[in-house]
C-alpha cells in the first residue's frame, strides 16, 4: 500500500474570545478608523435585526430569518469585495448587502412579500435574497463562468448556512468550479443548525471546509466570531479569484443566538443552556473590548452609536411604512416575458376586481 495524496484544513483566528491578538494584525486592521467602521456595521446589523423581529411579531412584515451572533461574518465578507465583485446570496446575509449599498427600507419591503424588494436601488450586479436551500450555488458558478470567458477581473462570493452543504446543488456548483478554475470564492456560514438539525446529524465530516477537496481546491475554517480574521480569509480568497480563477471554500464556525427564523421555535430542540454558553464568543463584545484596549473606544462613543444606529433604523422603518402596497395585478408581471392569454385574462380580471 502507498499513500497517494494527504490534506490538510487550517484554521484562522487573529482576535480571540477574550479579545486578545493570537495571529499577525493584517494592514487593513492596523487602521483603527476602518476597525470602528466594522464594528458599526456590527451594531447597525444586530439593531436592525431586533427592530425586523419585532416588525414580524406585529405583523408589518412577513417570516424573518435572524443573523444575531452572526454579524461578524456578513460585515466582513461583505467588507472584503471590491465594488466590481458578485454577492450571490442565501437570506441571512442583510449585513453584508447594506455594505454593497441595499437600503434597510428595500430588505424590509422583501421580507413583507414585496417582489419590489428584489430590486436595488443601488444597481449592480448582486443577486437578490435566496430562500431555495443551495440552490445559489449553481447561480453563482454560472456568473463566475461568465466572467471567465469575458476575461473580467471580477469575483463572485456565495454563500450558504451548514444546511445546504448536505444539498446536491452544493457539490454540482463546487464541482465545476473545480473543474473549470472559476473566480469564485464559496462562504459556509457553519452556525450549527440546519433548522432543527445539529450539523453533528448531518454530516459525518470532521469539517465542512474539507468538502472542497472532492471539488479539487482549497477548503479552510475561520473563526466566525471574529471579524479581523473573516474579512482577511475572504479578501485573500477573492483576490486570487480573481486574478488566479481559482476558487476557494470558506467556513465560517458561528452560532445561531436566534430561532432558524421567526416560524421556529429552537427552545423545542436546542438544548438548554447551550445559547449562553455560546454567546461568550460573540463578535460585538469581541471587537468593542479590542477597541476599548487600543483606546480607540469609549463609553460615551458606545452610546453614541447606539442611539444613530437606532435612528438610521427607525427612519428606515418609517421610509418602508410609506411605500404605497403594490397593486395586486402585478404578481403575474415578471412570470413571462409575454403573458400567456390565460394568464393575461386573469391579470385584467385582478386589476377589475381591485378598482
Amino acid at each position: 500500500m502507498e499513500i497517494v495524496a494527504h490534506f490538510e484544513i487550517p484554521y484562522f483566528q487573529i482576535l480571540n474570545p477574550v479579545s486578545q491578538l493570537v495571529g499577525a494584525l493584517p494592514d487593513f486592521a492596523k487602521n483603527s478608523d476602518h476597525l470602528i467602521q466594522l464594528y458599526r456595521a456590527m451594531v447597525l446589523s444586530r439593531v436592525f435585526d431586533t427592530k425586523s423581529i419585532a416588525l414580524q411579531r406585529t405583523g408589518k412584515i412577513g417570516t424573518y430569518p435572524s443573523t444575531r451572533g452572526q454579524e461578524a461574518v456578513f460585515v466582513g465578507m461583505g467588507d472584503a469585495m471590491a465594488k466590481e465583485d458578485v454577492l450571490v446570496p442565501y437570506y441571512r446575509d442583510t449585513a453584508a448587502l447594506l455594505q454593497r449599498g441595499v437600503t434597510m427600507a428595500e430588505i424590509l419591503l422583501y421580507w413583507s412579500g414585496d417582489e419590489r424588494g428584489n430590486c436595488f436601488a443601488c444597481g449592480g450586479d448582486d443577486l437578490p435574497f435566496s430562500i431555495p436551500v443551495g440552490s445559489q450555488g449553481l447561480l453563482a458558478a454560472g456568473i463566475a463562468t461568465a466572467l471567465k470567458i469575458k476575461k473580467e477581473k471580477r469575483a463572485v462570493l456565495t454563500v450558504c448556512g451548514d444546511g445546504a452543504t448536505s444539498e446536491g446543488e452544493f457539490y454540482e456548483a463546487m464541482n465545476v468550479a473545480g473543474v473549470w478554475g472559476l473566480p469564485i470564492v464559496f462562504v459556509i456560514n457553519n452556525n450549527q443548525w440546519a433548522i432543527s438539525l445539529p450539523r453533528s446529524a448531518q454530516t459525518a465530516a470532521q469539517t465542512l471546509a474539507q468538502k472542497a477537496i472532492a471539488a479539487g481546491f482549497l477548503g479552510e475554517q475561520v473563526d466566525g466570531n471574529d471579524v479581523i480574521a473573516v474579512r482577511e480569509r475572504v479578501a485573500v480568497a477573492l483576490s486570487k479569484a480573481r486574478q488566479q480563477h481559482v476558487p476557494t471554500l470558506i467556513e465560517v464556525i458561528s452560532y445561531r443566538q436566534s430561532d432558524h427564523t421567526t416560524a421556529d421555535d429552537a427552545s423545542r430542540y436546542e438544548p438548554q443552556g447551550l445559547r449562553d454558553t455560546e454567546w461568550k464568543n460573540e463578535p460585538l463584545g469581541r471587537l468593542r473590548l479590542y477597541l476599548e484596549g487600543q483606546g480607540v473606544w469609549s463609553a460615551l462613543q458606545e452610546e453614541k452609536l447606539q442611539t444613530d444606529c437606532m435612528k438610521e433604523v427607525e427612519n428606515a422603518v418609517h421610509t418602508f411604512s410609506t411605500i404605497p402596497l403594490a397593486l395586486p395585478e402585478t404578481m403575474f408581471d415578471d412570470l413571462y416575458e409575454t403573458l400567456p392569454d390565460a394568464y393575461a385574462k386573469q391579470r385584467e380580471q385582478v386589476r377589475k376586481d381591485h378598482e
